[in-house]
């Protein structure tokens, strides 16, 4: 049976993201947890130790605290507290910090630094996954143990106001709660008046114990315009009359002989150079933790704060409140909270969250014998009960209080290496879905290179014997072991396998469609001559996948592709001189030619001009590519440098912004016009005006007309007017596409229709683009024209190295847009153009369509090309989406097998994790450009095929 180049292409990539599906669905588990079902109680506490007895205290030590106030700043950088900004950022906290009863610390915060994830860690002392990154947009009810449910089930009112995160992770803890939507990043001021507008009355009122505010507006800040804002200052110091404002009513409050109160101010993560959040760099990691009472001793300067863990706040505050602790808590208390209580007290906080710690260890680790901490806490404890019989004998002696010391220190010790070796077990993975979908994944990116020689051949098909091989003896028998294997496997397991759970007819599918994939395959085919040309997009592919085994070249990959390009470009220039001055002779004796029929004046200008443009373009896009690398930085080692960008976003350049954002405008209106109709001609010049106005109206540039005292406004109308024309146009595209599909068979019209589908999608993203990045776009169109009409037409370069340069400039432009493999160089921001509110799905697809703008405008454009080529239309489109399948496939497999031999090192997380993720985004996008490619080869007139 015989297939299409492109449909079978397509068949391989769907596999390939169901295959990825399971393999994510395994390497991305639930964090390390208890087994046990229920959640710790004030009955379960274990007894202090004592040796030779039974110790009669079974129960939880008094509480430290009555009262406890939380005020939670999104996105609060270490440095903007302790900083040598922090007095003038923050005046009243500085000066408690220096003088007055409190502790400081710099809490270090695990990476995904996104704010569901970082607030199960501060609720339940466990580490989140980077599957919590994908939660984070819709956070379901949180169901394990965590410090909410513990205050509550102890009979706690708790009141919270702020990010309504929280209220959908505890939806009926709070006695009273007023939730503020945390992903509409345009507003940075009602969202947090939203919270303090309550405070007054709140902290006048009695009948409350834990006091939870978590405020939004340093975070949205930092995303519209960074963490060097001039919005960042008043910000900050109405967070800090906000905290005076809570210190002063709690000491107001103060009464003689009862426990003291507490006041937290922390962060749940930082803010990166850009001003986003959720990679590993250190300003996104490093958080103030600031804890206020009078219980603390009163300092007489400014200390370096001391470094703790994030989750270290949990068992902190359960002990404080008098309540257990988190089953899955890896955190260990912080000592200094205890200094003021009695060594007996010390001892018996220390060995309660030693006891929660040791039981997690032998819950998550087969041999937590061999633990260090294990050991040491067992030793601690055993000298705990030594100390317990002398001191309830009355033994008053210097040598117990040294022995309590020394106990003391021992439960420390132990406590730091179980919390250390908790950490590092980041989950327990499905290894057996993990290694069912790298199996998988592998055997589908085994079949497209076995199937390239026929795929790239002139028919651009593949034979499947299908019939054949469903006959054949050895189907039989290797479906037979397959499935033997999979009955052995999910029998014997000790944990659940997600594989093990799916339907076996399912589980038989999969097995009968590899091995039909497999045998199907035919590898027969020509001969192949390889050019310069060719080894270079060959060598460059492999050896980029290569490097992607070492993280310094995951976090810099943009400098792979900027090298890549570079050499790219030059090859090209030494193929267009070949063609211009080796085969000069033969132009010249046509130019004879010209003469004689007296057409010498035009063709001979025609060709000179044509070959001149020729030479050009090559160094061209090189003066492109440097211009665009100075535009941005990224990646992670030179991310926090300055750059371009920077200094056109500076107020004192708004000028010179407007100008360029003008004239980027004008040329991409040019550049998009030209096959469009006359209709969407008008509609996008409306349009890009309309992307001027918006930009004017949220203050990234001016009109001449504009004042600059002009106050800024959300351009929600103008973003909006912008909507109108792109789907106008997308209309027209799609009109045109229906009719050369099901009127009449008409190849000019389903060319037109593919470019004002493409030019309602250049439209979308100008205006989703910040406005220094719109010659980022002018660029990318200028090359994408240029290459068209003088290189790969004139060159004749066939379907396979088209779609390869264009897959290589889409990845470099990915991070032309100051992408990088971090999570943190995503604009959310850019998700709620045009909206008054949080709407989950426009606000994810335009997330992602800034995000991928690069790679899909880059792939949108080969559609277009290749759909335009009437003369060997169906040929080149299976050619090219081939090549897409097959280049998407390989760094696929590569990360899967490269994240399952690495998985339990933690920078895993933090830098595979994210590539991982970006990776499997780009074979959906690929699978859905082969779609409509498919799409496409079906609308060809029929005597394309002959």
């Amino acid at each position: 049976m015989k297939v299409r180049s492109s449909v079978f292409a397509s068949f391989i990539l769907i596999l390939e993201v169901l295959g990825v599906a399971l393999f994510l669905r395994g390497f991305f588990p639930v964090p390390v947890k208890s087994s046990l079902s229920s959640k710790n109680k004030l009955s379960d506490l274990p007894p202090e130790p004592l040796t030779g007895g039974s110790s009669n205290t079974s129960g939880a030590p008094k509480p430290l605290f009555k009262r406890v106030v939380v005020m939670l700043v999104d996105a609060l950088r270490e440095d903007f507290v302790f900083g040598p900004n922090g007095p003038m950022f923050l005046p009243y906290t500085r000066h408690v910090i220096e003088r007055g009863s409190s502790l400081s610390f710099v809490a270090k915060a695990r990476p995904p630094t996104v704010t569901m994830p970082r607030i199960k860690a501060l609720t339940t002392g466990s580490i989140p996954g980077f599957i919590d990154v994908v939660m984070n947009l819709n956070s379901p009810a949180l169901s394990e143990d965590n410090l909410i449910w513990q205050a509550k089930t102890a009979g706690k009112k708790i009141i919270f106001y702020g990010d309504d995160t929280w209220v959908r992770l505890f939806p009926k803890h709070f006695m009273e709660h007023d939730g503020t939507t945390s992903f509409f990043v345009s507003d940075y001021t009602e969202v947090d008046n939203n919270v303090t507008r309550h405070l007054d009355s709140t902290l006048k009122r009695d009948d409350w114990d834990i006091l939870i505010l978590h405020y939004l507006g340093l975070d949205h800040i930092g995303h519209i315009s960074g963490p060097h804002s001039s919005l960042i200052q008043p910000k900050l110091l109405e967070m800090d009359d906000i905290l005076k404002k809570i210190h002063g009513s709690l000491v107001s409050k103060e009464a003689d002989g009862s426990l003291p109160y507490l006041l937290v101010l922390c962060g749940d993560h930082g803010m990166s150079e850009t001003g986003s959040h959720g990679g590993s760099s250190e300003p996104e990691i490093n958080t103030p933790l600031v804890l206020i009472s009078p219980i603390f001793k009163r300092k007489a300067e400014m200390e370096k704060p001391g470094v703790v863990e994030q989750v270290d706040l949990t068992p902190t505050l359960a002990l404080g409140l008098g309540l257990p602790i988190s089953q899955n808590s890896v955190g260990h208390v912080i000592p200094g909270v205890l200094e003021e209580s009695s060594l007996r007290e010390q001892l018996r906080f220390l060995h309660l969250n030693g006891h929660q710690l040791s039981c997690l260890l032998k819950d998550s680790t087969p041999e937590y014998q061999k633990e260090a901490g294990f050991e040491q806490f067992r030793v601690a404890e055993k000298a705990h009960g030594g100390w317990m019989k002398l001191y309830l004998e009355g033994n008053t002696s210097e040598v117990l209080t040294n022995m309590g010391k020394k106990v003391l220190k021992q439960y420390l010790e132990a406590l730091a290496a179980m919390s250390s070796a908790l950490s590092k077990q980041l989950g327990k993975y499905d290894m057996y879905s993990m290694i069912a979908g790298m199996v998988f994944v592998f055997q589908l990116l085994l079949v497209l290179l076995l199937a390239m020689p026929e795929a790239l051949s002139g028919s651009a098909s593949v034979d499947l014997p299908v019939l054949s091989s469903l006959l054949s003896l050895p189907f039989y028998l290797l479906c037979l072991f397959l499935a033997s294997v999979h009955v052995l496997v999910c029998t014997s397991a000790e944990s659940s396998c997600y594989f093990c759970s799916l339907s076996w007819g399912l589980v038989f599918a999969a097995v009968v469609a590899s091995f039909l994939i497999h045998g199907s395959t035919n590898c027969s085919g020509g001969e192949w001559m390889l050019s310069e040309l060719d080894v270079l997009l060959l060598a460059g592919t492999v050896g980029h996948t290569l490097s992607l085994a070492a993280s310094s070249f995951v976090e810099e990959e943009h400098q792979t592709w900027y090298f890549l390009l570079n050499t790219l470009c030059l090859t090209v220039f030494q193929d267009v001189c070949r063609k211009y001055f080796r085969e000069q002779r033969d132009e010249e004796e046509q130019i004879i030619l010209s003469k004689k029929s007296q057409t010498f004046s035009h063709s001979g200008s025609e060709m000179c001009s044509e070959k001149w443009l020729a030479l050009a373009t090559p160094p061209f896009t090189l003066l492109c590519c440097r211009l665009l690398r100075s535009l941005n930085q990224t990646g992670v080692q030179w991310a926090h440098l300055p750059d371009v960008g920077h200094w056109l976003n500076s107020s004192e350049h708004k000028v010179i912004l407007s100008l360029l954002s003008a004239f980027c405008l004008v040329l991409i209106y040019l550049l998009v016009q030209r096959r469009c109709s006359w209709v969407s001609k008008v509609a996008l010049a409306f349009g890009l005006v309309g992307v001027y106005s918006y930009r004017a109206a949220v203050g990234n540039v001016l009109f001449p007309w504009q004042h600059s005292s002009r106050t800024t406004s959300k351009g929600t109308v103008e973003a909006r007017f912008v909507y109108v024309f792109v789907l106008g146009i997308l209309f027209s595209g799609t009109k045109d596409l229906l009719r050369s599909q099901i009127i009449t068979a008409d190849s000019k019209l389903k060319s037109r229709g593919l470019w004002e589908i493409y030019s309602g999608l250049v439209l979308l993203v100008s205006l989703l683009f910040r406005a220094h990045n719109l010659p980022v776009l002018c660029c990318c169109l200028l090359i994408q024209t240029l290459m068209a009409q003088f290189i790969w037409k004139k060159l004749h370069y066939d379907a396979a190295q088209t779609t390869i340069m264009h897959y290589w400039f889409g990845q470099a432009f990915f991070y032309f847009q100051g992408n990088s493999n971090n999570i943190a160089t995503v604009d959310i921001s850019v998700g709620f153009v045009g909206l008054e509110s949080y709407v989950e799905a426009p606000a994810v697809f335009l997330t992602a369509l800034s995000t991928y703008a690069g790679p899909l405008l880059w792939a949108c454009h080969l559609v277009c090309y290749l759909s335009s080529e009437r003369d060997r239309s169906p040929v080149a489109v299976g050619h090219g989406c081939y090549c897409l399948a097959l280049l998407r496939s390989v760094p696929a497999a590569a990360y899967i097998v490269l994240v399952t031999v690495l998985r339990y090192h933690l920078f895993i997380w933090s830098v595979f994790s994210p590539k991982l993720l970006y990776e499997s985004m780009h074979l959906l996008l690929t699978a859905g450009v082969c779609l409509f490619f498919i799409t496409m080869e079906q609308t060809q007139p029929k005597s394309d095929f002959q």
